[in-house]
């Protein structure tokens, strides 16, 4: 059975990203699946990394508790919307608080390289646009998949990596919402 982690990075409860990580949730659920869904708005810490790498903040006890979810998963999945062209504040923090060296990656001595503590992950990213996805990627270079995707979780060897993109959100419909929310219940029930 699959240990599946929903990590939610919108801080409005009234968001379709909430809405869209029920759905995922609820979709696993049905497969049999083991889930858990954190929405980060809901944690209690200090977003800010205050003394950059030189010394190491103590977790706050959701930290603590996250990254034993984290640990535990064998799949995560991100949801966030993009803004100004990266993910919200709140996640940015959450992630420079969680993601450290020691924790899921470590430098090699004098090398480049690192070795990855999140090898046996795989992982999903589900964001959520106000343009094209085409558009996001072409003209953009689609900058906040390529810092999650990329420079945070493949860096500490999480593979394979997928992204679903809903998008020109501010253009959609009722109906149109409907169809996400069913395509990322399947994806749930897929346990992709």
């Amino acid at each position: 059975m699959k240990n599946i982690l929903i990590i939610n990075g919108h801080p409005n409860k009234t968001s379709l990203n909430f809405a869209l990580a029920e759905a995922y949730y609820k979709g696993a659920k049905k497969s049999g699946a083991q889930v858990q869904l954190i929405h980060i708005r809901d944690l209690k810490f200090d977003p800010n990394l205050a003394y950059g790498y030189q010394k190491r903040m103590d977790w706050e006890p959701d930290l603590i508790k996250t990254w034993d979810a984290i640990k535990k998963a064998d799949h995560l999945v991100w949801i966030h919307p993009v803004w100004w062209g990266g993910f919200p504040a709140i996640m940015k923090g959450f992630i420079d608080r969680v993601f450290l060296p020691g924790v899921t990656f470590q430098y090699i001595e004098n090398s480049i390289h690192v070795d990855k503590y999140l090898k046996s992950k795989s992982a999903r990213i589900i964001t959520t646009l106000d343009q094209p996805g085409w558009f996001y990627h072409l003209f953009y270079g689609k900058p906040s998949i390529n810092q999650l995707k990329k420079i945070i979780l493949k860096f500490c060897g999480v593979s394979p990596i997928k992204v679903t993109f809903i998008e020109f959100v501010k253009k959609s419909n009722h109906l149109k919402r409907e169809k996400w929310l069913q395509k990322i219940y399947n994806l749930g029930v897929k346990q992709k």
